[in-house]
Parts: structure tokens; sequence; C-alpha cells
């Protein structure tokens, strides 16, 4: 066992269990992976689609609704879903979000309306929080540690698959007039029917839960006041740039999340462990370090992911096909990243020397980025793209083993739950955050950009000035202001090059700036990933079951 108050201070990582075999037992991974590569794939391919949605259904306006409603009901019921598994029992409550996923997608294809289609991707949203906490907690029941390591890696896979396909799909099927007599973006939602039904079969037919059950009363209180102070904050963070950040609006969500968290804590508090997010499981130190390195992590993973196809398209003025062609390296380093550490922590039960190593790494290639400007070669920066793909992937892969490690088996579904719930929510802070930091700061860097003796010589230049294209900007540069609305750069394409380039070293330089701050937080997050006390196995030492017990061991036992 670990030290006290480390990783392994709660939960031996031993385990005698056989290793599971036989093609039924493949089938119900199949399954439950489906599930996961759907919401992932879900999350992903509204991205390039959502602008002709929108269009279609009258609704360009208010097509940020349709995001943020999937956004919140997923990242709410993640936490949800691990704790009442833990109840329930993993297939009932997998069997309940795949349903809802599939009822979702097929209200979406029906939508009439924007704001009718928001409320049916929340529907689906509330399904896609399940699939992924609950298929990763099932996969930890059905398999010993050492060898549930290499079946979790395939997630990774699949949401590297999912970040490369969705926004190519999304495309092709929104620009698609019609299929089948219906409109292309409806298949984006209808796709996943046959698919959902499938998964839906195959788990409620060959699928035997053998979690552990807690046998706890339901955390209702618990939950009502987690989603009170959830859901004003991640509508500030999804909204706050429109509002104002001290706006009315904002200052009031402030509020009423300050205060579901304060309802929530004293809930949590006096229901001990019968709470949702039992108290006893944060005394862990080990536990506690755990989630804040994976909120830290999922800031920066989360805010670089965003940023870089920013830089790539506003500052290099590539398409968003091409940028996100050019991102297709990164996906594979993740996968690449997260499928290494399978066999290196299955071997040898370590992750710290993997999960320390790649946070490093995520951080080394953010202070890099940094370094990026307007007249960077894009190899160098597709190349550092890859880097930090490989160390995210070692970080996904290695931060849910020692979240899992860190809990008794009776609470792997809350463990598992908050995998995927810490680093959302850090991810939506960080770009909700950094996004506004950058706007902020781009504004004095192009002013400053401007007043360079280069700029100004531009500027006076009155071939410049007649051109219309270019008239507006240039009056506005001499004003001492952007010289654009920098909420809509379409228009940086038609500038005359020497006028455009003060506005693109300005939001080069403030992305610089942003990257640095990532860097920095990602490697505090890999400094203190050393002072988690992880469980030492020895491969040599640690007890294993014999062979043929594994080749005997019963299908029975996982399906029916």
């Amino acid at each position: 066992m670990g030290a006290a108050g480390g990783v392994g201070d709660m939960a031996g990582t031993t385990d005698a269990r056989p290793e599971p075999t036989g093609v039924a037992v493949r089938a119900v991974l199949v399954g439950l992976l489906t599930g996961v590569f759907m919401s992932a794939l879900d999350g992903m391919i509204m991205a390039t689609a959502l602008r002709t949605v929108a269009d279609s259904l009258h609704g360009l306006t208010a097509q940020a609704w349709v995001t943020t409603a999937y956004l919140m009901t997923m990242t709410i019921s993640a936490p949800l879903y691990g704790k009442l598994s833990d109840i329930f029992g993993r297939k009932r409550l997998y069997l309940v979000a795949i349903a809802l996923f599939v009822l979702g997608s097929l209200l979406c294809a029906l939508a009439q309306g924007i704001h009718q289609l928001a409320v049916c991707r929340g529907v689906q949203g509330l399904g896609a929080g399940g699939l992924a906490s609950l298929a990763l907690a099932a996969i930890a029941d059905m398999f010993p540690p050492r060898q549930r390591i290499r079946y979790q890696a395939n997630i990774g896979i699949l949401y590297g698959v999912a970040s490369v396909a969705g926004p190519v799909v999304g495309g092709l099927l929104a620009g698609a007039d019609t299929i089948l007599g219906v409109p292309g973006w409806r298949w984006i939602f209808l796709v996943n029917l046959p698919i959902g039904l499938v998964a839906l079969l195959v788990v409620g037919r060959l699928y035997t839960d053998r979690s552990t059950r807690a046998g706890r009363r339901v955390d209702h209180w618990g939950a009502a006041a987690l989603i009170a102070c959830l859901v004003p904050l991640l509508l500030v963070a999804e909204q706050g740039r429109e509002w104002g950040w001290s706006s009315g609006r904002a200052l009031a969500a402030y509020a009423a999340g300050l205060a579901g968290l304060v309802a929530f804590l004293l809930v949590e508090r006096r229901l001990g462990d019968d709470a949702l997010l039992p108290p006893r499981l944060f005394r862990a130190r080990g536990f506690t370090r755990v989630n804040v390195i994976n909120f830290l992590g999922g800031v920066g993973a989360f805010t670089a992911t965003a940023f870089i196809p920013l830089y790539l398209q506003v500052v290099k003025g590539m398409s968003p096909t091409t940028a996100g062609l050019l991102l297709l390296p990164q996906s594979l380093a993740t996968t690449v990243g997260a499928k290494l550490c399978g066999p290196i922590m299955a071997r040898t039960g370590r992750y710290k020397v993997l999960l320390a190593p790649g946070l490093a790494i995520m951080s080394a290639s953010y202070f890099a980025l940094a370094a990026v400007g307007v007249d960077t070669p894009l190899w160098i920066t597709a190349g550092l793209v890859v880097v930090m793909g490989l160390g995210f992937g070692m970080f996904m892969q290695t931060v849910l083993t020692a979240l899992q490690n860190s809990v008794p088996p009776e609470n792997m579904g809350v463990a598992s739950g908050l995998y995927g719930f810490a680093r959302q929510i850090g991810g939506i802070a960080g770009t909700a955050v950094f996004l506004s930091l950058l706007f902020n700061l781009a504004a004095g860097r192009i002013v400053a950009a401007a007043s360079a003796p280069e700029a100004a010589r531009v500027l006076a230049d009155s071939a410049v000035a007649a051109d219309p294209a270019n008239r507006a900007v240039a009056e506005g540069l001499r004003a001492g202001t952007a010289g654009i609305d920098l909420d809509d750069t379409s228009g940086l394409a038609a500038l005359d090059p020497r006028l455009a380039r003060p506005i693109l070293e300005g939001l080069s330089g403030a992305m610089s700036t942003v990257f640095l701050i990532i860097a920095c937080l990602v490697a505090a997050a890999a400094a203190f990933a050393l002072t988690i006390a992880e469980h030492k196995r020895d491969p040599a030492t640690a007890p294993r079951p014999p062979r043929r017990r594994a080749r005997r061991t019963p299908i029975g036992d996982l399906v029916e």
C-alpha cells in the first residue's frame, strides 16, 4: 500500500481476478465503445455543420444555444451517472444513457426551429454524459487493473478519430442538399439511430453487471444543488463575452452559482458516504490531487485545441478544412501517446512515471507555441502540435488510471464520472477565460503594432487609403483602435497585406501571452503530479492468476 494520503491509500491496485475472455465479452466491449464513439463524434460533428443547420432553421443568431445546451447537460450529468451506477449498477444506467442519446438524436432530426433543436440537443447531452464515464467504469469492473489499461486506452483512440472525422463528416452531410429525400444536415442525427440501437441491444443482451453496489440512498438534494451550481456558471462561461463579464446577467449567474455551491457542500457534508461526491474521498490527498491535476490538464488541452485552429485560420489565413487537416497529426499523436502508456503501465504497474512527463511534454509544447509568430513556417507549428498531442495522449490515459486507483471498488463510478467532468470543467473555464483575455490583449497589441515606424509609413501611404477595402481599417488604426471588429475577422483577407500586418501581429502576440500562461499552469500540474504517492507493483512478484484458470473463466461471469 502507498504512503498515507497517496493515490494508493484508499484502494489496493492488485487484483487476482482472471482476465475474462470470449467472443461475447468482445461484443460487450464493442457495444460499450460504440456508445463512447457516438458521443465523442457528436461533440465534434456540429463544428462545421452548425452554420448550415442554423440557416436552415432560420436561427443563425441563436445558434450558440445549440452548442451550449448539449455541453451543459453532458457536463452536469457525467458525475450523476457515476454515482447512480455505484448504487444501481452500470448496465441499467448505461442503457438509460444510450436510450436518451438515441431519443435525443431522433428529436434533433425532427426539429423545426433553432430553439427546439437546442432543447433536443440538451436531451442528447443527457445521454452523452453517461456513455464515456459508464463505459470506463464497466471496463474497470470487467478486467483487473493490468488488463483494463489496454482496453481503456481505446477510448483515447476513439476521441482522436472523432476529432478528425467529426468536422469532415459534418461538413459533408451539411453540404448535401438532400439524402434519400431528407435534408443532408438531418442525417447528422439520423445516423446515430441504427448504431445506437445495435449498441443498446448488444449491451442489454450480453452484459452482466459485476459492479460492487453501494446499496445506499440516492442523493436527490445533492444532485439538485449541483445542477443549481453548475448551470449558471456554465451559462456565463459560454455567454460571458456576449453579455459582458461584469453585466447584470453575468453577476446574477455568479451569485446563483455560488449559492448552489454552498448548498451542495452543506448537503454533501450532511449525507456523508451517501453523498453524490462523498467528502471522505476528497479527504484522501491522492484523490484530490489527481482531480486538481485533471482540471489543470483540461485547462491546457482544451484551450490549446481552441486556439491553434484560430491561429491557423486568422493569422495564417487558412480555410477551416485546411486547418482541420493540419491538426490530423495531433490526433494521431494523441492516439500513439495513449497506446504507448498502456503496455508500460500494464507491465510495471506504474503511472506517475508517465503522468508527470506527459504533462511536462504538453507544457513544453505550449512554451514553444508561445514563440510562434506571423512568419513562423507551418512545418514548425505542425511539429509542435504533434508534440502536444503526444503529451495529451499520455496525460489522458495515465490520469484515468490514477483516478480509478485512488478509490475503493464501490466508488469506481464516482471516479470514472469525475474523469471527464473535471477535465471538461477545466476546458470550459479555461477556454472562456482565455478567449476573453485574448481579445482584450489583442486590441492593445494591434494599436502598439500600428504605431511602429513601418506600419506608420503604410498608414501614411495615400494609395492604401484610396482603396475602399482598406479605408475603414486604416482610419481606425490611425485613430488608435484595432481597426476591425475582432468578432468578425473575415475581412482580413481582402486588406492590403501591409495594412493587415499590425493586426496579425497583435493577434499573434496576444496568443503568445495566452500560451505562456497555460504552459505555466500545466507545468504546475506536472510538478504536482510528482507529489502523488502511488502503489508500486513489482511485475515479478505481483499476484497473477494461473493461466489454466484464466482459460477456464466462464463467460457467464460477465455475459449471459
